[in-house]
């Protein structure tokens, strides 16, 4: 834990402490250094292989979505756009010429100076291009509002799933993937701004791994585990994670009915 912040692993020792948020900072009584420790590195662990999963999912999305608009819709221009999306306070083109603009690589540096001799903004950047240099959460507002509102129904048609809730359900996975990439916390982290996730998905993971509240990491990985299935991915995660850590009570109960400090008694 060398490298590690006390700010980051505090975190989980509020779970430990009498009431925090009274100012009462003594730990419970048996509490052990270890015991904390060992729910910080589990939940690294978790981390790690949750990143191995949503890589493959938001690979898996980039590459629908650039078919599904260069097929359906076209391959230049529309998408960057402001008439393609649904009018919202969130300007979608924006986000895209930010993320372009950032990029690199040569396949959009090529069409950067193609730019600066015409005039013209990327009117020829193709979207199998330009999709690459998207960020995820980028990507995800242009499925839910590309199209006119209706590329999140085409795209998860496509994919293979129900369209009800899959915009919402990938904006879950774009909150997993960053928390996972920022090593913030997710052992008794309930979730804001939960996914859509379908009433059978979650059945099938409760007979799974038992029972676990909506706002759950654990009700984003069923989710993530069903898309990952149904696109041929790999093997789901979320039930080898059960096996693996339902053992220790307190960390599993972290993940599928998260507390805060303060209700933790």
């Amino acid at each position: 834990m060398a490298t590690d912040s006390y700010y980051r692993f505090s975190g989980y020792a509020r779970y430990f402490q009498e009431a925090p948020h009274d100012g009462k900072d003594s730990f419970s009584e048996g509490t052990s250094f270890e015991t904390i420790l060992d729910i910080y590195q589990a939940d690294a662990a978790i981390r790690y292989r949750l990143s191995r999963q949503l890589t493959a999912v938001e690979l898996m999305l980039r590459t629908k979505v650039a078919k599904v608009i260069a097929e359906e819709y076209s391959p230049y221009g529309n998408y960057l756009e402001d008439s393609f999306y649904l009018a919202t306070c969130d300007r979608v083109v924006e986000s895209c010429l930010r993320d372009i603009s950032r990029s690199r690589e040569p396949y959009i540096l090529r069409y950067k100076e193609e730019q600066s001799s015409t005039g013209e903004m990327y009117s020829t950047l193709p979207i199998w291009s330009a999709v690459q240099a998207f960020s995820f959460g980028t990507l995800s507002k242009i499925i839910e509002r590309g199209a006119n509102g209706n590329l999140h129904a085409r795209l998860a048609s496509e994919i293979g799933l129900a369209q009800r809730g899959f915009s919402s359900r990938v904006k879950a996975l774009v909150y997993l993937r960053n928390r996972c990439a920022h090593h913030s916390r997710l052992w008794n982290h309930s979730v804001i701004d939960a996914g859509a996730t379908p009433n059978n998905v979650r059945g099938r993971a409760k007979r799974l791994v038992g029972q676990f509240d909506p706002r759950s990491i654990t009700d984003i990985v069923a989710s993530l585990d069903d898309i990952y299935l149904r696109c041929d991915l790999g093997k789901p995660v979320l039930n080898e994670l059960h096996q693996e850590f339902c053992g220790v009570p307190s960390l599993w109960a972290g993940y599928t009915r998260p507390l805060s400090p303060r209700n933790h008694r």
